[in-house]
């Protein structure tokens, strides 16, 4: 078995990359990585609280380790930071970093440059995958979803905390991809295959900040 760290925002994508990972023969998910910001206490980008990220790590059964950022966070900044994260993956002897990323080019060569140097290589379990029939297939799983980041540029803001299920897809613009791979929205995942246990959330206050609206999920 192959050792895997997986980068982990919270949502569906790294998810279902969790669950097809072990679904396929020949890698082990030993670890998940996660970006947090100290300055909210909420995982960067999702916006997610760190009281739901630890939920999730112990429904999942796997150790997180956190990446810690600054609040701005440049480019050189984020470098910074998981540089340390790549060093202890080699020298543990792990082989891939996964990541759940769907299409985006300049995403994946990104991050198989952040890897570059390192005997570590970048893993990509969804990559291709068409986006309208991959969304289907999680919905259809019996994945459990939320919308805790959009832009309100892209769609409503009154989806701001909705479930992801067929009814989100179907009230999206046909120019919207339904995984939000081009940043329209993000999720955080409380249910499905992957986990041991649903994970029991209310939505909370909706705010918009720095451009995205985002909805606090909450711990019940």
């Amino acid at each position: 078995m192959e050792a895997v760290w997986l980068w982990w925002s919270t949502g569906k994508d790294s998810a279902w990359a969790l669950d097809t990972l072990r679904r396929s023969a020949g890698y082990e998910v030993e670890r998940i990585i996660s970006t947090v910001t100290p300055a909210f206490d909420r995982v960067a980008i999702h916006g997610v609280r760190m009281d739901i990220l630890r939920a999730q790590g112990r429904a999942l059964g796997i150790p997180i380790e956190y990446v810690e950022l600054p609040y701005p966070c440049s480019n050189q900044d984020y470098e910074e930071a998981v540089a340390p994260v790549i060093r202890e993956a080699a020298s543990a002897g792990v082989r891939y970093m996964a990541f759940g990323d769907l299409f985006l080019e300049d995403v994946r060569a990104y991050r198989e440059r952040l890897l570059g140097g390192s005997s570590v290589e970048a893993l990509f379990p969804l990559w291709g995958s068409d986006t309208k029939r991959l969304a289907v297939e999680m919905i259809g799983s019996g994945m459990e979803a939320y919308v805790t980041c959009l832009d309100p540029t892209k769609i409503g803001r009154d989806l701001a905390g909705a479930r992801y299920d067929q009814d989100f897809l179907e009230s999206l613009p046909d120019s919207i991809d339904p995984c939000g791979e081009n940043g329209e929205f993000h999720t955080c995942v409380v249910a499905g295959p992957m986990f041991e246990a649903r994970i029991d959330v209310s939505v909370g206050q909706i705010v918009e900040r720095s451009g995205f609206v985002y909805s606090d999920l909450e711990l019940v």
